[in-house]
C-alpha cells in the first residue's frame, strides 16, 4: 500500500537493528507503559524484533519515506500460532494479527500508522482470513482511535494480563 511519501515494504534484515531501535523507543516513551525493569522479556523482544521474521507466516513491514528513512514499523502474522500472546488469540482459526506496531514520534500526524494497518488488513483479505486481531494497552489510547475510525472493535475475549500489565483485544471482521 502506497501513499505519495511512504511506501510500506517488507523490512530487510540489515534494518532490524534499527526497527528495533524504533520500536523501543517509541515504547518506552508512552506514559504508563512498563519500563524495561518492569518487563525486560518485552524489551528484548523489541531488541531483536528481526527473529520474529523466522517464523512462517509472520513479516516485518515497514513505512520508508521517499529518502528510505525508517518512519514506522509493524508485525504482521497470517498465522495466529506465533502471534505470541497471551489469551486466545494464538487459537484463533482463518484468522491474521498485527503487533508492535509503532510510528516514529517525528513522524506522527501523516497517516502512516493508518498506512501500516490498511497494508495488514490488505493481507488478511489476500489471505481470505474472516477477522484481523490486534492487542493493545491503555498507554496507546491514539492508536484505540485509528484502530476504532478504521472499523475494529473491542474484543473482551481476547484480553489477557501480562504479568501486572492489562492487555485488551480488538478484532476486524473482514
Amino acid at each position: 500500500m502506497n501513499n505519495p511519501e511512504y511506501i510500506v515494504r517488507n523490512a530487510k534484515a540489515n534494518e532490524f537493528e534499527e526497527i528495533g531501535k524504533l520500536l523501543i523507543q517509541v515504547y518506552s516513551q508512552l506514559k504508563g507503559f512498563p519500563k524495561e525493569s518492569e518487563q525486560p522479556n518485552y524489551y528484548k523482544m523489541l531488541v531483536n524484533i528481526g527473529d520474529l521474521t523466522k517464523n512462517p507466516n509472520s513479516e516485518l513491514l515497514v513505512a520508508v519515506s521517499s529518502d528510505n528513512k525508517i518512519v514506522g514499523a509493524v508485525v504482521y502474522f497470517s498465522d495466529m500460532q506465533y502471534y505470541g500472546s497471551g489469551g486466545i488469540a494464538t487459537k484463533e482459526q482463518n484468522t491474521s494479527g498485527f503487533r508492535l506496531l509503532a510510528v516514529d514520534t517525528l513522524a506522527r500526524e501523516q497517516g502512516i500508522g493508518k498506512l501500516l494497518i490498511n497494508d495488514c488488513i490488505q493481507k488478511t483479505q489476500e489471505k481470505k482470513h474472516h477477522q484481523l486481531i490486534i492487542h493493545s494497552t491503555m498507554a496507546m489510547q491514539t492508536a484505540w482511535k485509528i484502530y476504532e475510525r478504521l472499523g475494529f472493535k473491542r474484543s473482551e475475549d481476547l484480553d489477557f494480563m501480562q504479568g501486572e500489565l492489562p492487555v485488551f483485544g480488538f478484532r476486524l471482521l473482514i
